[in-house]
């Protein structure tokens, strides 16, 4: 066997696993327990389980190896005790990309977040003083129905390199959030988002507050991984308005141009433009983009910047390459 034959042998078993448990529960809040078989349905989850319902995180995902090395450090768990669905051995999961593909059995997962925040200490962590599942821990959607078992080999398929970009949009209104002015911005980004061929994936409405933008940035970027966050509103004078201080606190790079094209442009259709103070930055591989606050200027705004956008998603993808002119 060849040195470039080995290395493919190696990926190819890197990317195959085992399943050694199925878990479900009846109830939210209780341990997972085994069963013989999942029937896994598109739109939900697993059938049975509490945990199923029309969202990104229908079944929950945990590395046998990590568990197995963490029971070696005196915790004794069981299949399930984390809140996991499916404990697979042979597959590093945190390693992976959020659009990764599974199959085992006869069905079809897509993973859609890597960890979790935890919201309060299980008995594993008080035992512990730590709990695996928010750091090793991922999750997935049901893209095709079917059947898993013990047993299975599960296959890890990474994201195609052209996939359309996934975007998150945030609208930052301490009225939106009480109920008290419908949010036009936000939907207003997201369809035009739509439109330009990306795929959505979450829409939030959160007051002024800088340290919950933060928080919602943070796992958009990281856990979510979605290649472009908008977030619309506090990018102004008021004392509330502190979008630019919550993003810039998160950015791991500085990418002005952006935020600069739009001021620039905007000065075009009204001389307050010199007043917005929004930023444009980059956390990992995903780049976050403060819009102003009204639905007029959100498509203005947007409509300046969205066509150059891709080739830098790309690049940040590395579907695409850097290019210059002579």
């Amino acid at each position: 066997m060849t040195m470039t034959e080995n290395k493919h042998s190696e990926q190819e078993q890197n990317r195959r696993g085992t399943v050694r448990a199925v878990c479900i529960s009846t109830a939210r809040g209780t341990e997972k327990t085994p069963v013989e078989e999942g029937h896994f349905l598109v739109d939900f989850g697993i059938e049975g389980d509490a945990h199923g319902g029309k969202w990104h995180r229908q079944v929950s995902l945990l590395s046998y190896d990590k568990v197995e090395e963490f029971n070696r450090r005196g915790a004794d768990v069981k299949d399930g005790a984390f809140g996991e669905n499916l404990v697979v051995e042979g597959l590093d999961f945190r390693s992976m990309a959020v659009g990764t593909r599974l199959y085992a059995g006869t069905a079809a997962l897509e993973m859609t977040q890597i960890g979790k925040e935890c919201h309060s200490h299980c008995a594993i962590y008080k035992k512990m003083g730590e709990c695996i599942m928010p750091r090793e821990g991922v999750f997935a959607k049901v893209i095709r129905e079917g059947i898993i078992r013990p047993g299975d080999v599960m296959e890890a398929v990474p994201p195609a390199a052209d996939r359309p970009f996934q975007a998150a949009v945030i609208t930052l209104s301490d009225k939106g959030a009480k109920g008290e002015r419908k949010d036009e911005s936000g939907p207003a980004a997201a369809e035009m988002l739509t439109e330009a061929g990306y795929e959505v994936v979450e829409q939030l409405l959160l007051p002024d507050e800088p340290e919950q933008l933060k928080k919602q940035l943070i796992r958009l970027a990281d856990g979510r991984q979605v290649d472009l966050i908008l977030t619309s509103g506090g990018t102004g004078f008021s004392l509330r308005d502190q979008t630019p201080e919550a993003t810039m606190a998160v950015a791991d790079r500085n990418a002005p141009g952006i935020a600069e094209a739009i001021r620039s442009r905007s000065m075009e259709v009204t001389d307050r433009a010199m007043l917005g103070r929004g930023v444009s930055v980059i956390r990992g591989k995903t780049l976050i983009i403060n819009l102003p606050g009204s639905p007029k200027a959100v498509r203005e705004s947007l409509g300046f910047i969205l066509g150059a956008l891709g080739h830098g998603l790309g690049i940040l993808r590395g579907s695409a390459g850097e290019c210059g002119r002579s």
